[in-house]
């Protein structure tokens, strides 16, 4: 008999809560996401999140513990060896991630790539180098409208990324350029996590935006997940923002894209409306994408803060029966040196509004607790070779 008939999973892409005890390994010192953010702002409204315990898990400088949280508090370190996006996220769903994927920061992508690239596509690659998004189109967009070549770059991340004008260069011909780029990158030596197809309007620098028709060309996972055995099962498994992408549509039932983070808790909240029978999977990637990366801690502070209103109203919206998990896949401390994310413990919240009972729960040694408990409450086997165990009978 389930205890929960809707499950929730909401991801603050990066929202990390302190560095791992191998943090070092990573090059990440003293690391806290969400600690440093707070230090670097005066005012940190976030009432949603404190009632449900986000305070008690680091110090805040301008919210405190509450005694007696709505529901159940706890952190969650990450077993797999990594610290981006597909991993925390496979990981949550029982995939341990046991070798990085290959990034290219240092210096660009191997020139065989690059030739191998040009030759398929049928344009010259400009760039080929570690970037910020913003950064790189005020460099070479210019140069990429002028003469139809394509900027080509990669981050702290294992990507490799693609620019294209959508007036000039069009979304067809970028999105055919990196299944490309996907198909090309699957050797090991190229292997990356994800291919980005990066469109943007403008016509000159400064005025260079991109546009919400992002796509990513992700790894399939290596084996079924959580979100395969739901389906399986005849269960729902609704996605909203990257969630899609980063499983390749592996186990989903029905895929939102997401304009931004606000937009992906408004669709959460639309969903949240409807009846529907299984599990709603939520990325938020805005502060990951927009703060984190950029060295931003004023700029994540206030998308916390547009975040927790909107919970709010989330929270009003669940009925009896469902259950809300709030977490992250990674850390992106936006006081640290440098662009990459850090390697940090994240948040595990939830809420019910069926609890009889709420606390700290202990700190868990895999990220793979939540889709092992989502699984358990809807009677699922978990699929074979996958990690994490149920927490269940501790949400009462």
């Amino acid at each position: 008999m389930e205890k929960f008939k809707r499950v929730f999973v909401v991801v603050m892409d990066s929202l990390g809560v302190g560095a791992m005890p191998d943090s070092a390994n990573f090059g990440d010192i003293g690391v806290n996401t969400l600690g440093h953010i707070s230090e670097s702002v005066d005012t940190f409204t976030i009432p949603n999140l404190q009632k449900l315990g986000m305070a008690n898990l680091t110090p805040l400088k301008q919210v405190t513990p509450v005694e007696k949280a709505l529901g159940y508090y706890g952190k969650l370190r990450e077993k797999s060896l990594g610290k981006d996006t597909m991993t925390g996220h496979w990981e949550m769903m029982g995939l341990e991630v046991k070798k990085p994927f290959q990034t290219f920061t240092e210096h660009g992508f191997p020139p065989e790539l690059i030739k191998e690239l040009e030759k398929r596509t049928g344009h010259k690659v400009i760039g080929n180098k570690s970037a910020s998004g913003t950064e790189i189109l005020d460099e070479l967009a210019e140069e990429e409208i002028a003469t139809g070549h394509m900027i080509v770059y990669t981050s702290a991340d294992s990507v490799l990324q693609i620019c294209g004008n959508e007036e000039t260069f069009g979304l067809d011909e970028l999105y055919r350029c990196c299944e490309i780029a996907r198909e090309l990158t699957m050797k090991d030596e190229w292997k990356v996590g994800r291919v980005i197809a990066r469109p943007y309007v403008g016509k000159k620098k400064g005025e260079f935006k991109r546009t919400s028709n992002r796509h990513d060309y992700a790894l399939k996972p290596f084996g079924p997940t959580a979100l395969n055995a739901l389906k399986d099962a005849g269960y729902d498994v609704i996605s909203i923002g990257k969630i899609n992408d980063i499983f390749v549509g592996e186990g989903i039932t029905e895929a939102y894209k997401s304009k931004s983070s606000v937009h992906g808790m408004e669709q959460t909240i639309d969903v949240a409306k409807k009846d529907f029978h299984g599990l709603c999977f939520v990325n938020l990637v805005d502060f990951d994408a927009l703060w984190g990366h950029r060295r931003n801690p004023s700029g994540y502070a206030q998308e916390i803060e547009k975040f927790d209103v909107n919970l709010g109203v989330l929270l009003d919206t669940l009925r009896e029966d469902d259950l809300l998990i709030i977490t992250a896949d990674h850390g992106n401390d936006p006081t640290y040196t440098g662009t990459d994310h850090t390697r940090e413990r994240v948040p595990f919240l939830a809420y019910s509004k069926a609890f009889k009972e709420s606390g700290e729960l202990p700190e868990t040694d895999t990220f793979a607790i939540i889709g092992a408990t989502i699984a358990d409450d809807f009677g699922v086997k978990m699929p074979e070779g996958t990690i994490g165990y149920s927490i269940l009978d501790r949400l009462k």
